[in-house]
């Protein structure tokens, strides 16, 4: 029969194996806990002392170095000042055709390239709302202005400048 250490050391090389494939920081901690193990069953021959070594050495591993690990392998999200125009609304200041790649919007005193979300061509002076950004493509839908009843409704200048 093989000796304890040679079993161990035979799951580092299989944790570090599955962790190689998966990349994800799935068996690592596991790794660590047969290393753990290894070192250990060099020492004592108790089989439960090892098991007893090896899962908590996985346990404190994954619950100590995962958090840091995830903050550190995870990239983060740069938010920009462009990410304040979804929602906004902006004025076409050339028409806006999907078929022609033609389209202008000007939103908070900026003017962007513009396409239409739906598809449909939008004339140069029609008020329209901010739907997405894709690259440097403002994604635009025509504003729907609520039916006059009488009163003049005044549009927020502060959007479309």
């Amino acid at each position: 029969m093989l000796p304890a250490s040679v079993i161990w050391l035979g799951l580092v090389v299989l944790f570090l194996v599955i962790e190689a494939v998966t990349v994800s920081l799935v068996s690592v901690w596991f790794g660590l806990g047969a290393l753990a193990a290894t070192l250990v069953s060099l020492a004592v021959d108790n089989v439960w002392v090892q098991i007893a070594v090896f899962l908590v050495v996985s346990a404190a591993a994954m619950a100590g170095l995962r958090p840091l690990s995830r903050r550190w392998l995870t990239g983060r999200k740069q938010p920009t000042n462009a990410d304040r125009v979804i929602g906004a609304t902006g004025l076409v200041q050339e028409a806006i055709d999907n078929l022609a790649g033609t389209g202008a919007v000007q939103v908070f005193g900026q003017v962007w390239t513009a396409r239409s979300a739906d598809g449909t061509d939008i004339p140069v002076g029609t008020q329209v709302t901010i739907l997405r950004i894709e690259g440097v493509k403002l994604f635009v839908q025509r504003l729907e202005v609520p039916a006059q009843t009488g009163e003049k409704t005044e549009v927020s200048r502060r959007n479309l400048v």
